[in-house]
């Protein structure tokens, strides 16, 4: 079965997302021991979405914000900068202990000093997203959207957000708009909901179209059977990547497209990178290959970006992880954890591996 596109649509991409900021020392520098910080509105799924809002298609976010507060108007001030519309409900902050949006602390890290990041989410507004607060009729129905990209860190925030997201899969199924799932397990998100959860991504998974995670998601999230976890080296140990994700081909049939990103990490600058991905019963692998990292998070939502870019604009199949893996390797050179590319060349330059000067 190949991937049909729906051809009548208002949106190229929609994505459901709690979003926050992210605020990040200057110069590399422990949390810790520094005074200086950058700020940038951030969320796994608007990661994704960017590689294919900088490059023109059109996407939207469905969201929550807190009402007239200065972090939500920096927020959708940033989503507007990124070509993104987005949709959602004001929510009152209430007293100081209510809502808020959350807070994601990162030490970038140096050399041999690896990164450290903590999540604030206490209070997080996002955990409000519920399904009665969006018309899924007329955005799915009378809008129209090709591609709906969903995350399990959306999907395991709440009870509501886990329904809102089952809701979104039903939705989007029914009205020919195809699913694009990665698993992105929490054990904290997960803790004293295991068979609520497990039982909600199952049905996403089945219903998706396309289905991406690492080792440990897809055992964690779906139980299908995998390589262990942080093994040394990738390579050989790829037999078993590959055996995991035909796996979960037996398991989930109607799945189309399975990815899965590829990582050794020599230093915090400097990894080694690849991808693979299985489609239609063809495999493609992008090998592992050296690049140089800026800052490390958001590479993966950058590789999803791509692929489902690639997807919409129609590329061939083997052109999917070339795309998709350059996408995730951008991203890694941006302060931002988003990659910001200027067109496509951008991306094709560095799959090509030419850093050379554009005049």
């Amino acid at each position: 079965m190949s991937l049909q596109l729906r051809k009548k649509f208002k949106y190229s991409l929609v994505v459901p997302t709690s979003i926050g900021v992210r605020i990040t020392p200057a110069d590399a520098q422990p949390v810790h021991s520094t005074n200086l910080f950058r700020m940038h509105a951030t969320s796994a799924e608007t990661n994704v979405a960017s590689i294919s809002s900088y490059l023109g298609l059109p996407v939207k976010v469905l969201t929550t914000f807190v009402k007239e507060s200065p972090i939500a108007a920096f927020i959708k001030a940033d989503l507007r900068a990124r070509n993104m519309e987005y949709e959602g409900p004001e929510v009152a902050q209430g007293d100081p202990w209510g809502y808020r949006h959350q807070f994601n602390i990162a030490d970038s890290g140096f050399g041999l000093r690896g990164p450290r990041v903590q999540n604030d989410r206490a209070g997080e507004v996002g955990r409000t997203l519920n399904v009665k607060d969006f018309d899924l009729e007329r955005i799915f129905g009378e809008e129209g959207v090709q591609v709906v990209h969903l995350s399990g860190l959306i999907a395991a925030l709440s009870p509501e957000t886990s329904e809102f997201c089952l809701e979104i899969a039903r939705f989007a199924k029914k009205h020919g708009t195809l699913i694009s799932f990665d698993l992105n397990h929490r054990a904290t998100f997960w803790k004293g909901r295991e068979t609520e959860l497990k039982e909600a991504f199952t049905e996403i998974a089945s219903l998706s179209d396309i289905l991406i995670g690492n080792e440990e998601d897809y055992q964690l999230c779906l139980g299908i059977k995998g390589p262990e976890a942080g093994g040394e080296n990738i390579e050989e140990t790829l037999d078993a990547f590959k055996g995991m994700i035909a796996n979960a081909k037996k398991a989930f049939p109607n799945t189309t497209v399975f990815a899965n990103t590829l990582r050794e990490v020599i230093s915090a600058n400097e990894h080694l990178w690849g991808a693979i991905v299985y489609e239609n019963n063809n495999w493609h692998e992008a090998p592992l290959r050296r690049i140089n990292v800026m800052d490390r998070i958001g590479g993966g939502d950058g590789f999803v970006g791509g692929l489902l870019y690639s997807i919409l604009t129609g590329m061939e199949p083997e052109k999917w992880i070339q795309f998709a893996w350059a996408s995730g390797a951008l991203a890694t050179t941006f302060l931002t954890d988003y990659a910001q590319p200027a067109d496509e060349s951008v991306i094709w330059s560095i799959w090509e591996g030419n850093a050379r000067v554009k005049r």
